[in-house]
């Protein structure tokens, strides 16, 4: 007996010994993964969702950049099973996506999202400083009746996304994983997942109820899912300024240069952005150094002069970056078991900083519908039901994006007269505050995006322009340049709402979809 309770202690201890080695090994593992790269190794595949007998996830997001890691936060947050599919999942390099408006910055509360602008070195921004032929006036955001924490806010993109990130994969059933998707599984029309190739570069399916497509502006999925009209009017060139003071701190810079806009702003306390809004789709080399030469002869000299010895030395410093700036409209194709939204859907000029502000608010338009929904498997009626969330973002969306288009028109030089006055009516219209500044401003931060509004104030400035021109005295060219000032202004302004759909922009309860309810069944369960 007693050589076998020896037998039994020396088996046990051997066993202990391995589970123990086993636990370091896999710790060490673990230590290793992140360190090359991959912040996200969280067991979810071994003791998550996938394993626990509850079934696969209930939406598949494709993409973990700023739309879709809140919405498989926002998602999850409400108990929904959730599988993210991202292409690369260390942090990011982008010279955009760098500024939230306050407007957006109060959806990101919504969310019970807002800890992710902290421990980022995040900058407050109050307002925006427009500078012309020497002149200029501080435009501040209309905070007065809002919680003195909300503002805009200014930061690198890549870290705002990685918390983003990390917030989502804190959720035990939001699961995180690097691979790019291919292609969409359908079946008679309705999207059942996706086809993906991981990490390693083994491909698998992956199948969901409802699979929701944020892959950004370079998406190769939405062909599918919508009709894809994408105009590239200008491409940025990205600066960044060191330990530079800023003329308003606090503030984005806006210069109303030759030929079009130069955006500035803070992204850390001892960096700022310099965006140089070059027109057309070729800018000049940065290999053969044209870009160089077209950044220190024509742009440095229409800056403030505060500014020009931090833009010559991040010329020289080398770090030149180039992007496209892209527009869409939304056009969907409501196709069962997918939805559009990001990038991936409505692109506008960024100019005015509000894509994050657009993709958050539609994130909470979305979760809104969604949740008296607890079963997402019936793909027609839930489609059905959700075409009324093409309607019901459409007044916010369709605001920012049309201020988008028409601003980045108004501000940019032109050859036409007409147009210059225009110009100068906008900035002159600003410098006058009160409801003349704080109207438009409104609008900009996304703090009251009311399309008529924006179409008010927008007439309003062309008429101010043509009162300009018409005192003290009229005179015949006085006149015609007014006429076509008003006529020009219309040419801006029109067709970009045409785009955007002018009875679902201005008139959406006239649209039936604005009234879809939840499918009955759901509705019960909602109720209970």
């Amino acid at each position: 007996m007693a050589g076998h309770s020896l037998l039994a202690v020396i088996g046990s201890s051997i066993l202990a010994f391995v589970f123990i080695v086993g636990i370091r090994v896999r710790k060490t593992r673990r230590r290793e993964m992140v360190n090359a790269g991959d912040p996200f190794v969280t067991g979810k595949v071994q003791n998550g969702w996938e394993s626990d007998g509850s079934g696969g996830p209930d939406v598949i997001v494709v993409g973990a950049g700023v739309a879709g890691s809140a919405l498989a936060y926002t998602l999850g947050k409400d108990g929904r099973r959730v599988h993210v599919i991202e292409r690369d999942l260390t942090e990011p390099d982008r010279i955009v996506g760098e500024l939230l408006q306050p407007g957006g910055y109060l959806k990101l509360v919504e969310l019970g999202l807002e800890d992710c602008v902290e421990e980022i070195d995040a900058q407050r921004v109050f307002g925006y400083a427009l500078f012309k032929d020497g002149r200029n006036t501080k435009l501040a955001y209309p905070l007065e009746k809002f919680h003195s924490d909300v503002a805009g806010r200014s930061f690198h993109h890549g870290r705002f996304i990685q918390r983003m990130r990390e917030k989502a994969a804190s959720l035990p059933n939001v699961q995180l994983e690097q691979g790019t998707v291919t292609s969409l599984l359908e079946e008679n029309g309705t999207v059942k997942g996706v086809i993906y190739k991981n990490k390693a570069g083994d491909e698998f399916k992956a199948f969901a109820p409802l699979t929701i497509v944020c892959d950004g502006c370079f998406s190769n999925l939405r062909k599918s899912l919508c009709s894809p009209k994408v105009d590239i009017p200008s491409s940025f060139v990205g600066l960044i300024l060191e330990n530079c003071q800023l003329p308003f701190p606090n503030h984005g810079h806006v210069i109303l240069a030759d030929p079009s806009p130069i955006l500035f702003y803070p992204i850390s306390s001892s960096e700022v952005r310099c965006l140089v809004d070059v027109p057309g789709q070729k800018v000049p080399s940065v290999a053969n150094g044209e870009m160089t030469s077209y950044l220190k002869t024509l742009v440095a000299p229409q800056l403030p002069e505060q500014l020009q010895d931090a833009f010559i030395k991040a010329i020289d410093k080398g770090n030149i970056r180039t992007m496209a700036n892209r527009s869409m409209p939304a056009a969907p194709h409501p196709t069962p078991g997918a939805l559009l939204m990001g990038d991936a859907f409505n692109m506008r000029h960024p100019l005015t900083g509000g894509g994050m502000t657009v993709a958050l608010s539609d994130i909470v338009v979305l979760n809104n519908l969604l949740k008296p929904l607890r079963d997402l498997h019936d793909a027609p009626s839930l489609c059905n039901y959700l075409e009324s969330f093409y309607t019901l973002r459409k007044p916010v969306a369709s605001t920012i994006n049309t201020l988008a288009g028409a601003l980045y028109k108004v501000f940019s030089a032109s050859p036409d007269q007409a147009r210059n006055e225009m110009r100068q009516a906008c900035f002159d219209y600003l410098s006058l505050g009160g409801v003349f500044s704080n109207g438009p401003v409104s609008l900009l931060s996304g703090l009251n995006p009311r399309p008529l509004s924006l179409v008010a104030h927008f007439f309003a400035v062309a008429i101010f322009g043509v009162g300009r021109l018409l005192l003290p005295f009229p005179s015949p060219k006085r006149m015609w340049i007014g006429a076509r000032l008003i006529s020009g202004a219309s040419g801006i302004i029109f067709p970009i709402i045409k785009a955007e759909g002018v009875r679902q922009m201005f008139f959406p309860a006239t649209v039936p979809a604005y009234y879809r309810t939840p499918p009955p069944i759901d509705a019960a369960v909602g109720q209970k």
